[in-house]
């Protein structure tokens, strides 16, 4: 086994090489049509064998970084798999994962599945309650767990998980008992074992079907109770393959990853990433986010709307407080790549006075946006939540594509995706190559293909409603394809409110288009279900409004105080007063309430996806949202006769 490289401190121009993902296939690796797999495991053997000496991972080490060669990584990962073995995994049995995004995420999911076993998601943010629901109901033997934290966790409900045997941590010693044992035990353990039954490992891979099981993902649980969506090696396979076929990644491509591998965004990454054999730089940390992208210089990275939204934010903060000429000249630059970003999208390039114009753009403040991100960015692909077209188009202005992609846990998540040399803003672009789709009656997307589920683990009439007897997943998402099949989604088919007129409003295309024109809210969410009219809570962009309220002289106010001061509510009454006039009368916001705190994992509002539980949060703010239309109501009343 050769030694990983180090990179600490090589200036930027010395990684932007080959080696590290140019964008470009390297030398020694043609594009090719590889034959169909029958497995993950089988997949990733094909990738060891084709590149063993291609970096397949870039992880923190100390101050810099290590890098991980795919045949590294597969002695790794079969020092994992017979671990697992010698404690006596069987086929198809579930092992859980729960930890933040890490190299260890990745080498135990390969593990696992390398053993012929399954591996179940958990979320390092799950309550203990959670945790405990999801092991029960997965039935899982082992557990891998990312530190002594998490640990606790799961020591303090063992007695309700009779079914794990062993928790395997990739921080700590363990425990006395044996009941928890380090990583690093387990891959001793593993090797020990290969060296007796050296033909194990790939006879058990042999063994793996395209049918079986492969990975369980809990769904969110927005409306109820978490269910587990059944994903076999075919429906993973498929999605490699397809991602492959739409040719937007190439093996020289370089991965900035720091998404939640519990999330099925995250997972398909990995599949895709061992089929075409591009390199990933592996970092959840949020806190480390920008120092990591100007070091490692990513040619593609994968993000969630909420990031987008806070960017451009801080680019129109920092613009702003600059003021004066800065102020003006960075107004100026943005009209200019907005008006090339319009002619881009129409398949067209800038000529004449605007090409000059958007050189001297490009030259004074949009090169400068993209070297935060590391100056080989070619695109970002976005998916998990609805994408605005205005933040797409914002950010295309400053020569940095964002790709909206679709998909659910049920259907392997890469469902649709726009491409680089054809996308939409609006859009969630086209089917992937193999998945059939069409449009009900009623606006509901149905999707039929290899990456769609087997089933709900242990949910037969859970299944029986997302499933019909052709195949077909009834996905619960209202939207419309155009004459080119460019798919656009509009809301949820749970989530459309009907007002008590009778008028169906899609709340979600409400609540983005008000976080978009209002800079200082953070979080909308529309009210109006059997209502008269539409209300809305609101969040504070907290780095926003403090700004202003230290040059409005209310810098020492809380969020609190700033919520009740009829100047900040006058500021965002200006936002709302603008979307309505964008509105049919029956789909406008009459009230809202502004909220000094965000909705959050940590209260139960949101998901650990970010999503808003929408009807929980209706729940806990009822008596404030009633009291909108109570007011309305006695507004309403004829008054009596003095």
């Amino acid at each position: 086994m050769r030694h990983a490289k180090h990179l600490r401190s090589l200036p930027a121009s010395d990684r932007s090489g080959e080696a590290f993902g140019s964008g470009k296939p390297r030398p020694g690796t043609p594009r090719e049509n590889p034959a169909p797999d029958r497995s993950v495991p089988g997949m990733f053997l094909r990738r060891i064998q084709a590149t063993p000496d291609s970096d397949a991972f870039l992880h923190p080490d100390g101050d810099g970084w290590k890098a991980m060669t795919w045949r590294q990584t597969g002695d790794r990962v079969r020092a994992i798999a017979c671990g697992l073995l010698s404690l006596g995994l069987l086929p198809e049995e579930r092992c859980a994962i729960l930890s933040s995004t890490r190299i260890e995420w990745i080498l135990a999911d390969l593990g696992i599945l390398c053993a012929g076993g399954a591996t179940t998601t958990i979320y390092p943010s799950n309550t203990a309650d959670e945790c405990v629901f999801i092991l029960q109901d997965c039935e899982a033997a082992f557990v891998f767990v990312e530190d002594a934290a998490l640990l606790a966790k799961l020591e303090r409900r063992r007695s309700e998980l009779p079914n794990v045997k062993h928790v395997i941590l990739f921080d700590g010693a363990g425990g006395e008992d044996g009941w928890a044992i380090p990583l690093a035990t387990l891959e001793s353990r593993g090797q020990a074992h290969d060296g007796a039954h050296p033909e194990e490992y790939e006879a058990r891979i042999r063994g793996i079907e395209a049918e079986s099981l492969a990975t369980l993902i809990y769904t969110s649980g927005t409306t109820g109770q978490p269910k587990g969506v059944e994903l076999t090696h075919a429906c993973w396979v498929y999605e490699a393959e397809a991602i492959d076929g739409v040719r937007m990644l190439s093996p020289g491509d370089l991965q900035y990853f720091w998404l939640p591998l519990a999330h099925i965004f995250g997972k398909v990454l990995e599949a895709a990433q061992i089929r075409i054999g591009f390199t990933t730089a592996v970092d959840g940390r949020l806190d480390r986010l920008v120092e990591n992208l100007k070091v490692i210089r990513p040619t593609f990275i994968c993000a969630v709307p909420r990031v987008f939204e806070k960017v451009r934010s801080k680019i129109l903060g920092q613009a702003e407080k600059a003021g004066g000429v800065k102020h003006k000249i960075f107004l100026r630059t943005l009209k200019i790549g907005m008006k090339v970003s319009k002619l881009r999208q129409a398949g067209k390039e800038p000529g004449g006075l605007l090409a000059v114009q958007a050189a001297a753009a490009d030259a004074l403040v949009f090169r400068k946006v993209r070297e935060t991100f590391g100056g080989r960015l070619r695109f970002f692909v976005s998916g998990s939540a609805p994408l605005a077209s205005d933040l797409a188009e914002f950010f295309h202005a400053f020569g940095i594509l964002i790709l909206e992609g679709y998909g659910l846990t049920e259907s392997g998540a890469a469902t649709f995706v726009n491409r680089p040399q054809a996308y939409r803003f609006g859009t969630v672009g086209l089917s992937l190559p193999g998945m059939e789709v069409r449009v009900a009656r009623d606006g509901e997307i149905f999707v039929r293909g290899r990456g769609v589920m087997r089933r709900y683990h242990n949910r037969p009439e859970a299944t029986a409603e997302a499933l019909d007897h052709d195949g077909w997943l009834h996905t619960g998402d209202i939207g419309e394809l155009d004459a080119d099949g460019f798919l656009k989604i509009t809301d949820r088919k749970k989530d459309l409110i009907k007002t008590s007129g009778g008028k169906y409003i899609a709340p979600r295309a409400l609540e983005g288009r008000l976080a978009h024109l209002c800079r200082y809210a953070d979080q909308v969410l529309v009210h109006g279900d059997n209502r008269k009219f539409c209300s809305a809570l609101i969040t504070f962009n907290s780095a926003e409004i403090r700004a202003w309220a230290q040059l409005s002289g209310l810098g020492q106010n809380s969020l609190a105080e700033l919520a009740a001061d009829h100047r900040v509510r006058a500021l965002i009454q200006s936002s709302v007063d603008e979307l309505n006039t964008m509105l049919p009368r029956h789909a406008s916001i009459r009230k809202f309430a502004l909220l000094p705190v965000e909705f959050s994992v940590e209260s139960g509002e949101l998901t650990p996806s970010l999503k808003p539980k929408r009807r929980l949060i209706e729940q806990k703010y009822a008596p404030l949202l009633a009291s909108f239309y109570e007011s309305a109501s006695r507004q309403a009343q004829p008054q009596s006769p003095s």
